[in-house]
């Protein structure tokens, strides 16, 4: 049972319009049976077909909404339903919307043997969120950073990425503010992003949504 199912009764009140999962997922198919009564009953997203033969990748996305000590926040107004994706699936959903972010993101790469979850927090959320204060301060520190050419082109860098190597885990507040990590545009982020999705075998991710805002992070626990 993904986060937002667990915290369904406990949610804030949302009035955003919700769209059909074929307006917001266009190039998915989805398994019939994951769409019926059944499914509605148990509170289940939909999932893709290929879970059914590939279940040892599964993630569960909620693209606009941000979970705030265990209640719902909407990030835009028109929000996509929750779905349960497999590998495949779920990194080309995402590295487009990755993509297309115009903001500046400070991503920590996660740890694929023991993350379940990864979500982006705006900057204006860190505290709200949970983040320690030290923390918060470092990453704000690493998204007002400017004047970085991505790595790969000649483009602006508005993605900083921290490998697990320069940056193991939120309590490591020296290294996030003092790792030189690698700088990419944005359609470069996505790329080292989907790429690290790319390269675990084996997962079951909970909870995932996608940017919103001018600035923030991805974090994982």
């Amino acid at each position: 049972m993904s986060i937002a199912q667990r915290t369904r009764n406990g949610a804030l009140g949302m009035t955003a319009a919700k769209l059909s999962c074929e307006a917001a997922y266009p190039g998915i198919e989805f398994s019939p049976g994951s769409r019926g009564l059944l499914a509605w009953l148990k509170d289940r997203p939909p999932e893709c077909v290929h879970l059914k033969r590939n279940a040892l990748w599964v993630a569960t996305l909620v693209p606009d909404t941000l979970y705030v000590r265990g209640k719902r926040s909407p990030t835009r107004d028109s929000l996509r339903p929750e779905v349960s994706l497999c590998r495949d699936c779920f990194v080309g959903t995402v590295e487009g919307e990755f993509a297309a972010y115009p903001g500046n993101v400070v991503a920590f790469e996660p740890d694929p043997e023991v993350f379940s979850q990864y979500f982006f927090v705006g900057a204006p959320d860190f505290e709200r969120a949970g983040l320690q204060p030290e923390v918060a301060r470092a990453i704000e520190r690493r998204l007002r950073q400017r004047g970085e050419t991505c790595s790969v082109c000649d483009r602006s860098a508005t993605w900083l990425w921290l490998s697990r190597e320069q940056v193991a885990g939120l309590d490591e507040t020296q290294r996030i503010g003092e790792a030189p990590g690698e700088w990419f545009c944005a359609a470069h982020g996505a790329q080292t992003l989907c790429r690290a999705f790319a390269g675990i075998p084996e997962a079951n991710v909970f909870y995932m949504n996608l940017p919103y805002g001018e600035a923030g992070a991805y974090v994982w626990i």
